[in-house]
Order: structure tokens, then C-alpha cells, then sequence
């Protein structure tokens, strides 16, 4: 297959960026809006967080099978839901940051249905984009480009919102107008991203069948081992990183005191970001995507134990457990979806059946329930121990956040690691799967190809030598 021009691979990282204008805001800065914002107690907005994001997952399983059902031949499966979904999306992540006071009840029914509603647009869109990057090649070496592709995308917004906004989140800002504003600017910038994406992001590999039935959608998943233990390693692994992504503000203001090494540790991620991006392609050719997964997380454990162990007072040993920690939840983030896409073959493989939607809408419910319960633990940390709000900090609440952003993550990242090491799609074997299916593909063709000739309307006279009959039929049937 033709290799993928750099417009197309940039095209595919711009839609993570767009994805994550709406998605890291949520994760970055919701529950610090939450508690110091909107006024709703650490242990009511873990337990929003906790539901909303099952909810969530629920509906990546729906929109996989809208995906699965749906298709346009002019635009495709994928491209579709992009452009149509794209600004409602945005515009509902300006409601979710814009709960006014109704009261404790009003207030908190108000955050569940923009934050539900908000969940399920980015999964009708998100879904969609993930699938897309299996629909747009099957070469390994491309798959981990367009995994960095969409890295590079979601950090460049990750770090801006590190560099740029984490500074304002201190006691007494106008956190409610900062909040507004950028949300708004998000939904210009968004939109426009989006745009790029659906004109340089096109779907190139074969498809069989363009819409998938239910039946054919489960046949494809109760035998795809891969995908089950790469869900499963997954949720772990999203747990822990969740964990530390909601609280990792509180652990740089409230642990550390040192809030202004947020913009450090963001301009840190967005060069490793860089440097990852550069050196994966040629990583997974070496060792492959496996062991890539497993030596990374190994990273995140160690630096989850840094955090953990080191006191208060000791900022920069603690700040360098951040870096470790985000070095291999870095790489994990860019190998991962190279991963997933190989669970499409190994599907296809299977069942003759290719079902980009349902394979990612399962992987994404996976991550989706993680980082649910990741965050709604981390919040629970923090409850736990005491935690107010702009106020200094006992003991035990330092305790809860260094929990919260170190010991758990280690702890989900070694279960992780452990599901991982029994994964048996091999680089090699996918090499071989992916052989299998376009051998199968040639034979299928042809076959096709020898069946209309036999059934095209001849002379005569060919028809009575092929039939060895003396008269020929009046007429041919197609």
C-alpha cells in the first residue's frame, strides 16, 4: 500500500488536537472548577466524575455502532461524524465550565447533564477519529507515525493549557471568566482544526462491508483476544494516569508550593513530546510495539514511586518524579493506538469482517471506565483526607494527594504491565495476519472477476459449446 504523504499525517494529529481542547480542559482543570469554582464538595464531584464517565463509556459503545452502521460515499465512515458533530461538541464544553448557583441541588444537576451531554458529543466524534486512523493504512511504520501524529496534537494543547492557564488557578482569580473565555476562544480554533482534519485524513483500506450488522459487530469481538487483554491493560493504566492528571495541580500548589513549575513540567512534556514522536517509529521497528508499551510503563511506575516517597520538602527530587511519570505515560499514549489498530486485522482475520467502529468504541469503553475511576479516586483522595479549599493544607491531605498522584498510578501501572505481558499479537504476527487477508482479498476478487464472466451474456453459439446443448437458450440471465 502507498505510503501516507506528511499533510495526511498532520491532518490526522490536528484532530487530536481539536479532540483535546475539549477532552484535557475536562480532565486538567474540571475537578479543580468543581471544587473551587462551581462550590461542590471533593466527594460530590468524584462521585459526578465516577458516573458521568461510566456514562461515557456507555456511549462509545453506541457511537461504535452508529460508526459500524454508518456510510457515505462520498466522505467515507468516519469523516462524517467530524464534521457534523465537531461544533456541538465545542460549544458544550462552554457549558460544562459555565454551571451557575441554582442552589447545592441545582448546581449539581446542572454539572451532571452538561458534563453527560458533553460525553456523549466527544464520543460520537471521538470514535470516529479513532477508527479513522485504521481506515487510513495498515503499515506498521505509518500506524506509529499517526500515533505520534495525534500525540504531538493533544500535547501541544495539553502544554498551552499548562503553560498558559495553570497559573491562574490560584485563590482570589477570576476563575469563572477565564474559564468562559477560554472555552469560547476553543470553539474558533476547534472548529477550524476539525476542518483540516476532514480535508487531509482520508480512508484508503479495503472495505468488504461498508455497513456491519450487530451480529457481525459481536463475532468480531467474543474471539479477539488481543483487543480484550489490550482493553483490560488499558483500564489500568488510564486509571492510574487519571488519578495523577486530576490531581497533579494540587500536588505542584498544595504538596510542593511551587505552582509556577507547572509551565516548567508543561514546556518539559511538549519537548519530550517532540523527541518521543521522532525516535517511536524507529523504537517499534527494534523491539516492537509490546515491549515499547510494557518498558514505558515500567517508567510511569518508577516515577509514580518518586512522587510517593519523596517529602514535601524536597520540590526538585518530586518535580523529577513528574518528568519520569510523563516520559512513559508519553510513550504508552503514542503506542497504544498502533496497537488498537492491529486488533482491526486481527478481527478481520478472524471473521472475514472489518469493524473499525465497534473494536475502538470497545477499546475507548475500557479507557473511558479508567479514567473514570481514576479521577473519581483521586477526588476520593483528596476527600479523605481533609482537603479544603484555599485553604493551607494539613498533613493528612498531603498525604491523599501524594496518594493520589504517586502511589496509585504506580500501583494500576504494575497490574497493567502484568495483563500486558500476556498479549500475543506479535508485530511478526501481524505481519502475517495482514498477508493472509490480502491473499484472501486477491482470491476473492478473482473469484468475483471468473463469476460475472461466466455469467455475461455470450454468442449463441459459445453458449451451446459451453452448454454442450445443440439449440441455444433463447436469452442469458445476468
Amino acid at each position: 500500500m502507498k505510503k501516507l504523504n506528511k499533510l495526511s499525517i498532520i491532518g490526522y494529529g490536528a484532530g487530536d488536537a481539536a479532540n483535546n481542547l475539549a477532552f484535557t480542559t475536562a480532565t486538567m482543570f474540571l475537578l479543580v472548577y468543581y471544587t473551587d469554582v462551581a462550590g461542590i464538595s471533593a466527594a460530590a464531584a468524584g462521585t459526578l466524575l465516577l458516573a458521568v464517565r461510566i456514562f461515557d463509556a456507555f456511549a462509545d459503545v453506541f457511537a461504535g455502532r452508529v460508526v459500524d452502521r454508518a456510510f457515505s460515499k462520498r466522505f467515507g465512515k468516519f469523516r462524517p461524524f467530524i464534521m457534523f458533530g465537531s461544533i456541538p461538541l465545542l460549544l458544550l464544553s462552554v457549558a460544562t465550565f459555565s454551571v451557575p448557583q441554582l442552589g447545592e441541588s441545582g448546581t449539581l444537576l446542572y454539572a451532571y447533564v452538561t458534563y453527560a451531554a458533553l460525553g456523549l458529543a466527544y464520543s460520537l466524534v471521538n470514535i470516529p477519529y479513532g477508527s479513522l486512523a485504521g481506515a487510513m493504512t495498515q503499515d506498521p511504520g505509518d500506524r506509529a507515525k499517526l500515533g505520534s501524529a495525534r500525540m504531538i496534537g493533544a500535547l501541544l494543547v495539553g502544554s498551552a493549557l499548562g503553560i498558559f492557564v495553570a497559573p491562574l488557578i490560584k485563590p482570589g482569580a477570576d476563575l469563572q471568566g477565564t474559564f468562559t473565555t477560554i472555552t469560547l476562544v476553543f470553539v474558533a480554533i476547534g472548529a477550524a482544526l476539525y476542518f483540516f482534519t476532514v480535508l487531509t485524513a482520508k480512508e484508503r483500506v479495503h472495505r468488504a462491508v461498508p455497513n456491519v450488522t450487530f451480529r457481525q459487530s459481536m463475532d468480531t469481538l467474543k474471539g479477539n483476544k488481543p483487543l480484550l487483554m489490550l482493553c483490560l491493560s488499558s483500564f489500568f493504566f488510564l486509571t492510574g494516569y487519571l488519578a495523577l492528571t486530576s490531581v497533579q495541580l494540587y500536588y505542584l500548589r498544595d504538596v510542593l508550593h511551587r505552582l509556577d513549575l507547572y509551565p516548567v513540567l508543561s514546556i518539559v512534556q511538549l519537548a519530550l513530546t517532540f523527541v518521543l514522536a521522532g525516535f517511536m517509529p524507529r523504537l517499534v521497528r527494534n523491539l516492537g510495539k509490546k515491549r515499547v508499551y510494557i518498558y514505558s510503563a515500567l517508567l510511569t511506575v518508577i516515577g509514580g514511586a518518586v512522587i510517593f516517597l519523596t517529602p514535601a520538602s524536597q520540590v526538585w527530587i518530586g518535580f523529577a518524579g513528574l518528568v519520569v511519570s510523563l516520559v512513559g505515560v508519553l510513550a504508552v499514549n503514542i503506542v497504544v493506538w498502533a496497537l488498537e489498530a492491529d486488533t482491526v486485522e486481527y478481527g478481520e482475520w478472524r471473521t472475514g469482517v472489518r469493524t473499525e467502529g465497534i473494536t475502538y468504541a470497545l477499546f475507548s469503553f475500557t479507557r473511558k471506565t479508567g479514567q473514570a475511576v481514576g479521577g473519581a479516586l483521586a477526588a476520593y483522595a483528596l476527600a479523605l483526607g481533609g482537603y479544603k479549599s484555599g485553604a493551607a493544607q494539613t498533613a493528612d491531605a498531603v498525604f491523599g494527594i501524594q496518594f493520589a498522584a504517586g502511589a496509585l498510578p504506580a500501583i494500576m501501572t504494575i497490574l497493567a504491565v502484568l495483563v500486558m505481558s500476556r498479549y500475543t499479537l506479535t508485530d511478526a504476527m501481524h505481519a502475517r495476519i495482514l498477508t493472509e487477508i490480502q491473499d484472501r482479498r486477491k482470491n476473492s476478487e478473482g473469484a468475483a472477476i471468473t463469476a460475472a464472466a461466466d455469467e455475461k451474456p455470450t454468442t449463441p453459439g459459445a453458449a451451446a459449446a459451453r452448454s454442450g446443448a445443440a439449440t441455444p437458450p433463447a436469452s442469458a440471465s445476468n
